[in-house]
Formats: C-alpha cells, sequence, structure tokens
C-alpha cells in the first residue's frame, strides 16, 4: 500500500494555495488562487514601474522596479496586480514570460527581467547587398511584430 501525500500550504512553483480536508473558509484560499492565476496566465503588464498608478484597474499589473515606492517598497521584481481594489504580488520565477503593453514587448525572467534592445537595420559598408538587407529588415520586422525585439 501506498503511503499517504504530505502536501504543503502552497504549491511549489507559484506559490498557489491548497486546500485542506475540512479547513474553513476554503474559499479564500481558492479565491486569492484564481486571482493570482488570473493575473500569471497569458500575463500583460500595462509597464515596469517604481511607483503604483494613481488609479489602477482592477485586472491590471506591473513589474515594480529597483526603485519601488510606496506600497511596492521591497516588493523589486515583483509583478504586482490589482485585483479587489488592493495589491496582490506575485515573485516570477525563472522561465516566466509577460508582455509589457508599454513597450508592445515581450519579457523573459531568468534571474532577473531580461528585455532586449532593439536591432538595427545595417547601413554603411563599402559593398551593399540590397537583397540581403531587405531580408533583415524583413526578420527584424517580423521578431518586432512577435515582442521579440
Amino acid at each position: 500500500m501506498n503511503d499517504p501525500i504530505a502536501f504543503d500550504s502552497t504549491t511549489p512553483r507559484l506559490g498557489l494555495p491548497l486546500l485542506f480536508a475540512a479547513q474553513a473558509q476554503k474559499e479564500v484560499f481558492v479565491n486569492e488562487a484564481h486571482a493570482v492565476l488570473d493575473a500569471l496566465v497569458h500575463g500583460i503588464v500595462e509597464a515596469e514601474s517604481d511607483t503604483p498608478p494613481l488609479d489602477p484597474q482592477d485586472g491590471q499589473g506591473w513589474i515594480v522596479g529597483s526603485g519601488a515606492t510606496d506600497d511596492w517598497v521591497g516588493r523589486e521584481t515583483r509583478i504586482a496586480c490589482r485585483q479587489s481594489g488592493q495589491w496582490i504580488y506575485v515573485p516570477p520565477v525563472d522561465g516566466m514570460r509577460v508582455l509589457d503593453r508599454a513597450k508592445s514587448q515581450e519579457l523573459l525572467f531568468s534571474n532577473g527581467w531580461i528585455r532586449v534592445d532593439p536591432v538595427q537595420e545595417p547601413i554603411g559598408g563599402s559593398v551593399v547587398d540590397s537583397q540581403a538587407r531587405a531580408a533583415i529588415a524583413e526578420l527584424i520586422s517580423a521578431l518586432t511584430v512577435l515582442g521579440l525585439l
């Protein structure tokens, strides 16, 4: 016979609260888990900011910058999500990706948030290959549209 599985109080990757048999107020834990999932599934942030916005709407999120102020102090690099008029803070994990609406760019978390610097189209040079330059320009454009550059 197998031994019973011992559960922690949260999930290992995202820290979602887990329920236990005969637990009181289960809806609090389920709602908290749903709020975190709502913020992270197909993650979108408005921007990266050090200061909380003056009039955030429920469902909006920001990456907390390195110079965090006000309610965000001590929560650098986390995703601050507005849910039911309050802030919830989700610590990012390696491999997490979000779309930054302000920059129309995808960000990757790998020991810190990584942004890809814009790639410039080639200019100048002693030999100009117009077909190669056109192909490079199309690649840059496609990667930009996908939010990768």
